[in-house]
Parts: structure tokens; sequence; C-alpha cells
């Protein structure tokens, strides 16, 4: 039986930081995970995330952003390979929108410019874009589009033999925690479970706290295709009501405008990636570039789904519902991570360190926002 300090069990972005934060710290930790880097169906697949400093979601993100903008600069730097290509981002709405009043918020909160601009200037300086007038916009000068492969490649190649490429299982055990692949088995002294969509199902009392949703995802030849490459067109979220949010990227791959719903899909269970993306699921996302960005509006030429694990609002220390869970999982030696609603993957560097440091520091306890005793289950 092969023994660690540490296993980490799921090894998308957030278990991967995790591990890395561990190995590079000079614990002896040991990932799982049968999937490889960017595998189609993990919970970190795809070529790219969007990278907010300010975050109309929650107070909470904009520190976590910096933290994760450092980690990321540093990874980019020891490596030489572009993991953060700098991007404005335009937030959008309707006169009086929430979401951008937030994001403007948070800028300012920060000590930054006030990113707000008038709809007739963003479109003169993004000219793809058709904004009402009387629209409410933003454009902070301090996003990214995050290269998610790239990140994926770095970390595992880190990690080298310390990945164990098999499916786990795991079993709580007074004094620790003990793991099986179908060749091996192991102890670790904590593990840590990052396992997206699939985290519910190891844990049933979790679960009972956790949605998974269907987001359809889809990539649209664009009308104008000068007029939303890289250095012409920002990462843009727009909100036409409450249910109706819709954010892409700029062509910045050659294979079209990448855009989908911001809101909640139908709830799924963790497997259901199948069927495929349909038009109709991706409706609501050409009716909103054809009204407001017709210079990226077109055919859907491409098409992903995404499966995000939803964080609902808490029912013992009220909260948005927009919090991650990141926290040791009482009376065991498990520290579970459960990343609300797709943003995971932008805060990986911080929350790995935070994972990293609830495994090895008995006396470090995460955010009270991020803990799991906000939940009457497990206060």
């Amino acid at each position: 039986m092969r023994k660690c300090d540490v296993a980490v069990i799921g090894l998308g972005l957030m278990g991967s930081a995790a591990l890395d934060a561990l190995v590079t710290s000079g614990v002896d930790a040991l990932g799982f995970d049968p999937l490889g880097a960017g595998a189609n169906r993990g919970s970190s697949h795809g070529s790219c995330r969007i990278f907010r400093r300010f975050n109309f979601e929650n107070p909470n993100y904009t520190a976590l952003s910096d933290e994760a903008h450092a980690g990321w600069i540093r990874l980019q730097q020891e490596h030489g390979k572009t993991i953060l290509t700098p991007t404005p981002v335009l937030e959008a709405g309707r006169p009086g929108s929430k979401m951008v009043a937030a994001s403007r918020a948070a800028a300012i909160t920060m000590g930054h410019p006030d990113p707000v601009l008038a709809a007739a200037e963003a479109n003169r300086r993004f000219p793809a874009f058709d904004l009402p007038d009387d629209w409410d916009v933003v454009v902070q000068d301090g996003g990214a589009i995050l290269r998610t492969e790239v990140v994926m490649e770095i970390i595992r190649a880190r990690a080298g033999n310390r990945i164990i490429a098999q499916s786990a299982q795991f079993e709580p055990l007074h004094d620790g925690v003990s793991i099986r692949t179908a060749t091996d088995a192991f102890f670790a002294e904590r593990a840590i479970l990052a396992l997206g969509p699939w985290l519910g199902r190891a844990l049933p009392k979790l679960g009972a706290l956790l949605q998974v949703t269907r987001q359809a995802v889809g990539w649209f030849r664009p009308a104008r295709p000068e007029a939303v490459e890289l250095d012409r067109f920002p990462i843009f979220i727009v909100e036409r009501g409450p249910n109706d949010v819709v954010y892409g990227f700029p062509n910045f791959e050659a294979r079209g405008v990448k855009a989908a719903p911001h809101n909640h899909g139908p709830v799924v269970g963790p497997d259901d990636w199948d069927p495929p993306a349909t038009d109709g699921e991706l409706g609501p996302v050409s009716e909103a570039l054809a009204a407001l960005v017709p210079g990226a509006a077109g055919p859907i030429v491409d098409r992903d789904i995404c499966l995000y694990t939803n964080t609902p609002a808490a029912d013992r220390r009220p909260d948005s519902g927009e919090e991650f869970i990141i926290d040791r999982c009482p009376e065991s030696r498990l520290i579970v991570c459960s990343a609300c609603s797709g943003h995971g993957a932008k805060f990986a560097p911080a929350i790995g360190h935070r994972l990293a440091r609830l495994a090895t520091d008995p006396t470090f306890e995460a955010e009270p926002f991020f803990r799991l005793s906000r939940y009457s289950a497990f206060a």
C-alpha cells in the first residue's frame, strides 16, 4: 500500500491547482483522475475562461481575483507560456442594471478609476456593438482570456508521476482516508475532493446542497470578422433581463465568436453530457447577438456542453448563493471544494492555495463565506 500525506481526487483546474500548491511546498501528495488534461467531459475542459478583476456576482470575489491574478502571472513567467491574454471586459444592461452597477462598485471600492462608459462611446470604441443609447455600460481594462488548456498542460507536467490516471474510490477512516484504484491501494492522511459535478454523488449529504445544470455554448460565424478580432473586440457580458444574460469572447482562435447564456440551464445529473447542444438552446444567444452585437451575429458553426455545479443560498448565514464551498468535511479527514456556477476556473491559484492549507495546517480556517457551517446541515 502506497502512503502519502494528501490525496487530491479530481484534477480539473481547482484540484490541479491544489496538487500544485502541495507539491510546490514539499508535501508528499498524489492526484487521482482518469481523465486527461482538458478531456472534453471534464469540469475544466475547453480552451478558455473569462478572467475578470471586478466581479458583479459577489464582493468577496475581488480579493480572490487579485490573488489569482498574481498566481497566473507567476506561472506564466515561470514557464514562458501565455496564460492570460489581456482583453477589456464590456458589461452592459438596461438602465438601472444591477449587474453593471455591482461591477462598477467593485472597481471603485478597490480604488480603481470609474469604469463607466456611455453606450454611444462603447459602440464607437467597439464597432461590432449596437448598444441602445440609454443602456448602462462599464468597461474594465484588467480582464483577460484565461487559457485553460495551457494551464492544465503546465500543471500536469509539473506534477509528473504524482498523478495516478485512474478512477479512485475513497473511504474515510478515523486516522485518514483509504483510496483504491483498479490496480492499487493507497492511504492518505487527508484527501481533497475536487470532483466538480460528481461531488454530490461522492458525498450524498453534501449533494443535497448542490445543483448541477446543463450549459450550452456556441461558436458563431461573425457577420463582420474584422470587428471581432482580439484587438478590436472585448470579452462581453450583456444583460437584456434578469434571466437573459449572455457572455462571449473575441474570435481569438479563428473558430468564431464563442458565446453562451450566463443564466443557469436545466438541472441534470453529473453524467448527463448528452445530447449535444442544440440551436434551440442557443436561441437566446443568437437573439442577443443580433440585437446588441450584430458584428458578431451569424450562423452557429460549433457547439459544446458544460456542466455547472451550483451552490444555493445558505440557510444559516444567508448569502447570495454564489459562493464556493471550501472547507473540511465534519468528522472526517476530507476537504471539499465546490466551485459555484462555473466561476472556479479563474480563481484556481487562490483556491488551490486555500485547499492545500486546509489539508496541511490545522490552525487554518477558510473565510466564513466558504465554510460548510453556513448551512444548518453542517452547523
